[in-house]
């Protein structure tokens, strides 16, 4: 028997029974279609994730007063909780070589106004690397290094809009609360974070303005800032310069051997490798889940294959007597199980495709990204199922005694 008689023959005896065929055929396709829609979110969700180390920078620390806003239910006072100053940031920029940028900021929220427009947004008082480090571009206009004004702002794409419709508004006034400030340029829109957040909604002033004009009633001490912020020239330096910061300000803090740090440094490519890391093994769990059902399929249609097997044992010992060999009679069952399970297989990818489609279009928290690649091994997933599965009953076929299987009734 050639492939294509070895094939009709196969159709024709599925066709035969095609409700059992197709119930058989139902392990399989949830497999498959558990396996692409599982696979496409937890690559999704990787992406996004790549996004957020992109806009985080694998490359920077981010430091931060470690200390409690209230002891013993009595609030602490400002000197207490602004314990990083200008001259931090000063002395890691001359001691610490491998620091490329870095800028202290400080922050706060009031509302913006030009003419009889308003709107409520955040602002940052930084130096001119906050915008090299955070990743922010100009996009019309100056930025604070070159137009050496203290009484400049940035503005970002949501709150431009929203104060001056489809114009650039470089060189108007705006008020920040009641102080006012000349817009020297426009930031490039980031869109929403990974949380969510309207990055765009935001002003930016030079950090000394931002002292001195902004926060002029919170009694913070001289020269205080709120973070501080910087990038390395390589990842490969990372540990080494948290080490070596952590040292230089526990001697400019005077903190003695043993003590509490009175500020916290955090290494973002830290975190990013811990989420990510997090969500590949959840997406290898999602797979692995997948893949049982995949394998209950497959033994789905091994059982199916031996009752078949045993139903039909008078047939194969007429086939047998008319010329078939053993090769032909494993060929032929074989190829039915294996018409199952890519059939199922099929079936099973266009279900997976669609159910990624709804998912991506029904939930936007979870990220879907569909890979020609993950379809590509469902679908060889299908061909080998059918081969594992279907050998061993194709085999029991084969070896049947054509004499014995001419006296089943």
């Amino acid at each position: 028997m050639n492939f294509a008689d070895i094939l009709r023959t196969a159709l024709f005896a599925l066709r035969g029974n095609w409700m059992r065929s197709a119930l058989t055929s139902l392990g399989v396709i949830i497999g498959i279609a558990s396996v692409i829609v599982m696979v496409s979110v937890g690559q999704g969700t990787q992406s996004e994730i790549d996004k957020m180390v992109a806009g985080l920078g694998s490359q920077r620390l981010d430091i931060s007063p470690n200390v409690a806003r209230s002891s013993g239910g009595v609030r602490m006072s400002a000197s207490s909780f602004f314990t990083l100053t200008r001259g931090d940031v000063d002395a890691i920029r001359g001691e610490i070589p491998e620091v490329q940028y870095i800028s202290g900021s400080l922050r706060g929220s009031s509302q913006v106004v030009y003419a009889e427009r308003n709107w409520n947004s955040s602002w940052q008082g930084v130096d001119p690397d906050y915008l090299v480090i955070n990743g922010w571009t100009v996009e019309e206009g100056l930025g604070f290094d070159e137009a050496g004004d203290d009484k400049s702002v940035l503005i970002g794409e949501t709150v431009r809009r929203e104060l001056f419709g489809d114009e650039s508004g470089i060189g108007e006034t705006i008020r920040i609360g009641r102080v006012p400030l000349t817009v020297i340029g426009t930031l490039a829109a980031k869109g929403q974070s990974s949380w969510g957040r309207d990055q765009d909604e935001v002003v930016m002033v030079p950090l000394e303005t931002a002292r001195r004009r902004l926060m002029g009633s919170m009694g913070m001490p001289p020269g205080a800032v709120m973070e501080i912020s910087l990038a390395v020239s390589s990842a490969d330096d990372l540990g080494y310069v948290q080490g070596e910061i952590e040292s230089l300000l526990r001697q400019r803090h005077r903190i003695a051997p043993g003590a509490e740090d009175d500020f916290r440094v955090r290494n973002m490519s830290e975190i990013v490798a811990t989420r990510t890391a997090t969500t590949r093994l959840m997406s290898w769990l999602l797979g692995a889940v997948a893949t049982i059902s995949l394998i209950v399929g497959g033994i789905g249609i091994m059982n199916i294959m031996l009752v078949s097997v045993t139903e039909r044992i008078r047939e194969i010992g007429l086939r047998m007597a008319v010329g078939a060999g053993p090769a032909d009679v494993r060929r032929q069952f074989l190829a039915e199980a294996m018409l199952l399970s890519l059939g199922g297989g099929v079936i099973g990818i266009l279900i997976g495709i669609a159910g990624a489609l709804l998912v991506g279009q029904f939930n936007s928290e979870l990220p879907v990204q569909l890979d020609g690649k993950v379809i590509g091994l469902a679908a060889g997933f299908s061909i080998a199922t059918g081969l594992f599965f279907g050998y061993y009953p194709a085999r029991k076929a084969s070896q049947l005694d054509p004499i014995e299987a001419l006296r089943q009734q």
